[in-house]
């Protein structure tokens, strides 16, 4: 994609230079290239993962550490499901395709919102109940090539109130 001319870009100062030369080297729109530095500045120390369903009607990508946490839950659902999962905020994590493919369970309080592929069944990602802002992120639903580590930690769901009390962090994982 060709650098947006320099009549179109805004005031860039003494750096406009070096923005039109970073633009073409890495052919990247004016929008492109704005992209690229934002996430570069919001999302330091993170990578960007991609996965989806296994029919491929699901896509999305998510911005998280290398080195995940994943949640080892036992409550009735996540235990019926093995349900493991890392939590993100609702700002890291982006549906590429397949908005019309996803149907949603719920039940008992319905803060949870169970999203799963209508034509394969997989729940790739969803909507814990622990953080209602954030997304739940199966790991083993993620492309290749992006995770470099994996610690688990169980957690005590068949007496979820007890648990979220007496748990340092879960609450706070969908939290900018």
């Amino acid at each position: 994609t060709p650098a947006t001319p320099a009549a179109t870009l805004p005031d860039l100062g003494d750096q406009r230079e070096r923005w039109e030369t970073f633009q073409k080297r890495q052919r990247l729109t004016f929008e492109g290239a704005a992209k690229l530095l934002l996430d570069t500045f919001e999302y330091q120390g993170l990578v960007k993962h991609t996965g989806g369903c296994h029919c491929g009607a699901v896509r999305f990508e998510v911005w998280a550490s290398a080195d995940l946490h994943i949640f080892d839950c036992n409550c009735s659902i996540c235990k019926k499901k093995q349900n493991r999962h890392f939590i993100v905020p609702a700002s890291r994590f982006k549906l590429l395709k397949g908005a019309e493919s996803i149907t949603t369970y719920t039940f008992n309080t319905h803060k949870a919102q169970h999203t799963f592929c209508k034509r394969c069944g997989v729940q790739s990602f969803y909507t814990p109940r622990s953080n209602p802002g954030g997304f739940g992120i199966a790991p083993h639903c993620l492309d290749e090539g992006t995770v470099r580590s994996v610690v688990i930690e169980e957690f005590n769901g068949t007496d979820w109130e007890k648990a979220m009390k007496e748990h340092k962090t879960i609450k706070n994982m969908s939290k900018e």
